[in-house]
Order: C-alpha cells, then sequence, then structure tokens
C-alpha cells in the first residue's frame, strides 16, 4: 500500500492510510515460536498475577514444567511492556529526560462522561507474532472512544487514537495514563496542551490508579483475543474493532448494572450540557 517510490512523502501517504508512519519504517527482527508460545503464557499469568515480577513468573512456569530462566522472562516482559504493579523505585519506563505530572483524580468525583479519559498499550498475541494496542476509555461511562493496533509502541498510535477520540466526542478536562515513554512524550503532551486538556499521570507502580483501562484490556483478551488466533495484523485489527463495538453496544456492564457503555455514555451527555 505504500510506495516507496511516489512522490508524495512517505509519512503523508501514512497519514491517507491511517497508519503510523513507523509501521512503515519498522523491521522486526523474528522470535522463535517457543519464545512466542511463552510470552502468550506470560501475559496469561500476567493477568491473573499482576504482582508477579519475573522471579515469580519463572517459577510459576517452571511449575508447569517450562524450563526458563528469570533473564530471559525479564526480557521478554521488557518487549511485552508489562511489569510488576507493586510499589517501587523507578517501575514505570518513562524516559528520564520527560515531564512527569502529578496525578489529578484523587478524591474526584467523576460523575459525568467526558470529564475523565484514560488511555493504556497493552499486548496482544498473534499466531506468529504479537501487535500493541491502545485505547482511549471515558471513565464514567467505561466506552472505549478510540483505539489503534500497532506493531511498534512508538509514540505515534497513540497520538493518532487521543486525535480521533477528540473529534469525535469532543474535548475532556482531564486525561490520565501512566508515566509510559509515549505519553511522557513532546508529542503527546503537546496535543493535549493544544486542546487545553488537565494533565494526570498514574503514580509509579499503581495500576490501581488506571483501574478501569486494566478491566477493559481482561475483557478484549479473555473474550475475543484467546479465542482467536489472529493471523495477520489485519485480521488483528478487524476482529478487535469488532469486539469493542461489541463491548461499548451490546456487552452488559457490571458495574452500571446491566446498562452498556454506549447507553451510559449517552445519558449522561445532558449532566455534560449542564455542567458546560
Amino acid at each position: 500500500m505504500i510506495d516507496r517510490e511516489h512522490r508524495l512523502p512517505i509519512k503523508r501517504q501514512a497519514e491517507l492510510l491511517s497508519i503510523s508512519r513507523g509501521t512503515v519504517y519498522y523491521h522486526r527482527e523474528p522470535l522463535s515460536e517457543a519464545d512466542l508460545a511463552l510470552m502468550r503464557r506470560l501475559d496469561e499469568l500476567h493477568l491473573e498475577h499482576p504482582f508477579a515480577g519475573s522471579r515469580m513468573l519463572r517459577d510459576l512456569l517452571r511449575r508447569e514444567g517450562v524450563e526458563v530462566g528469570r533473564q530471559h522472562v525479564a526480557t521478554l516482559m521488557r518487549k511485552m511492556g508489562i511489569e510488576a504493579i507493586y510499589r517501587k523505585p523507578n517501575t514505570s519506563r518513562r524516559h528520564p529526560a520527560h515531564p512527569v505530572y502529578p496525578y489529578l483524580l484523587r478524591g474526584l468525583a467523576i460523575e459525568r462522561a467526558n470529564q475523565v479519559r484514560a488511555m493504556d498499550i497493552t499486548y496482544i498475541p498473534m499466531a506468529c507474532g504479537f501487535v500493541y494496542l491502545v485505547a482511549v476509555m471515558d471513565w464514567h461511562s467505561r466506552k472505549v472512544l478510540a483505539h489503534r493496533v500497532s506493531i511498534t509502541m512508538e509514540a505515534d498510535f497513540c497520538v493518532e487514537a487521543l486525535q480521533e477520540a477528540v473529534a469525535r466526542y469532543g474535548v475532556p478536562e482531564i486525561m490520565n495514563t501512566d508515566q509510559g515513554s509515549q505519553f511522557t512524550g513532546a508529542e503527546f503532551i503537546d496535543e493535549l496542551k493544544s486542546n487545553g486538556i488537565a494533565i494526570s499521570m498514574d503514580g509509579r507502580g499503581q495500576w490501581r490508579d488506571n483501574v478501569f483501562v486494566e478491566r477493559l484490556w481482561k475483557s478484549v483478551k479473555y473474550e475475543e483475543v484467546y479465542l482467536k488466533a489472529y493471523e495477520t495484523v489485519s485480521a488483528a485489527r478487524a476482529g478487535i474493532a469488532g469486539y469493542i463495538d461489541f463491548y461499548n453496544a451490546r456487552r452488559p456492564h457490571r458495574a452500571h448494572l446491566g446498562q452498556t457503555p454506549d447507553g451510559v455514555y449517552s445519558a449522561s451527555l445532558p449532566a455534560v450540557s449542564a455542567a458546560a
């Protein structure tokens, strides 16, 4: 789809195709089938035991008959973008030169749509290989406002998802993220500032600060991703998009007494108008 000989710059071609520029340039080193299978199991164990670090995950794998060293587990965890959630120094893989903003949600009553949004990234296994998924969620309704699937962890696909959510649903008061470099870099921060969005970031190692997105990942993986072995990136994009449509419009949400995120989001819009 990208013509490297065309007079139109590759950046512009990527924009017209709605794909990340990093996706065009990136060439992933292939992983062995054994490592891909191990990463899939690590992903499952991380969802079940998010407090487990590389030592505990190694021991859990050994109890299942998988002989693997701690350093190899740690290497795969870095590649997947996962880590233990307990409090410890320097737990977030942020860029040391990037600014970190305070957490603004502690004690805040979140009562309407578009008051607070949250973003996060997760690892998605495929039949051969893997991709990353970023989502923008409305905190009050749990509605997924935008998402992107990418083969890299570059910031481009996060910025694109943020821009889509603003274009389709307007500007929120606050955006909450973790301290990952994708969310602390200039491109992402400038996009928030240009729209007048207050910036909130989780405390280091405090996954509960963004717990609703973590719950979304569990639903996406157990109800969609783990049931299917995507053969291609396009299949992953289509499958995840279909699931998110179902999640928003048809899946009853326990926290909303069986209402859907779409229903709760729409019902709170009068409150948004009244607050404006």
